[in-house]
């Protein structure tokens, strides 16, 4: 492998030789032809001969002056920013807990270094940064999942805290962990930016431990604001912030900075070409969904966030031909109801799934259509998708109004919201009908 490279990079100069050769060849032709006169060195005075290298810098080398203004803000944000950088170490004992299943789950989807499951005992590492002057670290929910010890290092210090979890979102894949006996004035809290402010084309800086690599920085743009990716435990579709700056496996949870230095997003995801490293296409959690979600996070104590489910399997009524539509008395857009689960909050509203009825006389039997949502408190819904981004907006114990189609007629159903485990209860319901 070290031969192979020494030739590529032997390759290499050759090429950039040539091509400099040959750029220098081409100027001087110009500047003979532009210019008859024989032009004179600036440092001896003689007559520069056709291709010659010519010295153009009279003053020594200066940095300062060399570098560009985004170059010097760049430098500027990494150094006043460092400090706030957490890296995380985390074990995982049990493989075989719900916890560690679904944290498996997790890391064949998201970017994260974890180890290769071979023993009883996993160990993986990703980042986090303070945001708080009192010691709490925000990072990834897919980065503590299911660990049994958390570890933490600060920039510059191979000195390990234990640190323990306040509560986690596992929906919107963030955590909220804290470091026990961190020095106050070692804690470097990050200042929090406005994600709703942002453009496409602003600087973006990413700071991290990609594969383990304790503090790497990465510079890009903002490629995207209007990107919806699947997020967290239930793979809602989520607005997220699009970068180019390479985001890489133990970059999870780090933050991904502006040219102020503030906060503006959690780095979470990328896009690959199916290898697990930066393609270019790099995925962070807004920072406003942190500011939103900080204080219940900090009021945790352990606990999950927990979001609402109205407990139905829908499907999109958009799939169905215009003839079925026409037939059943269905609109051509909307989300339809095909199940509704026991107990939910969906089932206690009165909301309808599909159905199958027997004509007694002749045995025949017909599928009748659920109800189809077409707005949520006057908004429209249009596809599937729209559904569960309302509903996981909402908190728990909040009602909303739901605008469904049922026989042709309109209706409005109120429907109070509250926790429901979606999957336990298909579960449930499928093994009672086998």
């Amino acid at each position: 492998m070290n031969k192979t490279l020494s030739i590529l990079a032997l390759t290499g100069s050759l090429v950039l030789g040539g091509l400099v050769g040959y750029d220098i060849h081409q100027r001087s032709e110009a500047l003979t032809t532009a210019a008859p006169a024989p032009a004179e060195s600036a440092t001896t005075g003689a007559p520069a001969r056709q291709g010659q290298m010519v010295q153009t810098l009279a003053q020594p080398y200066d940095s300062a002056r060399a570098r560009t203004e985004s170059e010097a803000n760049t430098v500027q944000v990494v150094r006043e920013r460092r400090d706030g950088l957490v890296y995380i170490s985390v074990t995982e004992r049990d493989s075989s807990s719900a916890q560690a299943q679904l944290r498996q789950r997790l890391q064949q989807q998201l970017p994260f270094g974890f180890g290769d499951g071979g023993g009883q005992e996993q160990t993986g590492t990703g980042s986090g940064f303070f945001v708080t002057s009192g010691g709490d670290i925000i990072t990834n929910n897919h980065v503590v999942e299911g660990a049994s010890e958390i570890t933490v290092r600060l920039h510059g210090s191979k000195k390990t805290y234990t640190a323990r979890v306040v509560a986690r979102a596992p929906d919107f894949d963030l955590a909220l962990i804290r470091a026990e006996g961190v020095p106050s004035s070692e804690i470097r809290a990050l200042p929090l930016g406005d994600s709703d402010q942002l453009d496409v084309g602003l600087k973006a800086i990413a700071m991290g431990a990609p594969f383990g690599l304790d503090f790497s920085v990465s510079e890009g743009i903002i490629s995207s604001l209007e990107r919806q990716v699947p997020v967290g435990t239930k793979g809602v579709n989520q607005n997220v912030i699009q970068t180019d700056a390479a985001i890489n496996p133990g970059n999870s949870g780090g933050p991904l900075l502006n040219s102020a230095g503030q906060v503006i997003g959690v780095n979470t995801q990328i896009l690959t070409g199916g290898i697990g490293q930066s393609a270019g296409v790099g995925f962070a959690i807004p920072v406003n969904t942190v500011k939103k979600l900080l204080p219940e996070l900090q009021a945790g104590k352990g606990t999950v966030i927990q979001t609402p489910s109205l407990g139905v399997g829908i499907g999109d009524v958009a799939s169905l031909s215009a003839d079925e539509r026409k037939q059943a008395k269905l609109p051509d857009q909307g989300v339809l109801i095909g199940r509704v689960y026991e107990g939910s909050p969906a089932a206690a509203a009165g909301l309808k799934g599909s159905r199958t009825v027997t004509d007694e006389s002749t045995g025949e039997r017909t599928t009748l259509p659920g109800d189809v949502i077409t707005a949520v408190d006057g908004q429209p819904i249009t596809g599937v998708e729209e559904l569960p981004q309302q509903i996981i907006s909402r908190r728990i114990g909040e009602t909303v109004t739901l605008t469904v189609i049922r026989d042709g007629q309109p209706r409005d159903v109120k429907v109070t919201l509250k926790a429901f485990d979606l999957a336990a209860a298909a579960q449930r319901e499928d093994a009672q009908g086998q």
